[in-house]
């Protein structure tokens, strides 16, 4: 069980994404969940990916600005 960074639910891995962080400062979107870095999880919901960009939760978990790629990739994974 994991926990998404938005809503504060706990879901199974399967119902997450997982965003991570590399040793090296770079944002990627983990779909294996076994990359290196710090990890962060977004419940599988287009308003979960709205509300992070929105109130610029993954900016605040990582301490880094985001870049606007990564909620696109979101929403077509979707």
């Amino acid at each position: 069980m994991r926990t998404c960074i938005v809503t504060k639910e706990k879901c199974e891995k399967k119902d997450l994404i997982r965003i991570v962080k590399t040793p090296e400062g770079n944002i990627e979107i983990d779909l294996t969940g076994k990359k290196n870095g710090r990890g962060a999880y977004l419940k599988k919901d287009i308003e979960v990916f709205k509300l992070a960009k929105q109130k610029k939760i993954l900016d605040r978990v990582f301490e880094k600005e985001v870049d606007e790629k990564i909620f696109d990739e979101l929403n077509e994974l979707l």
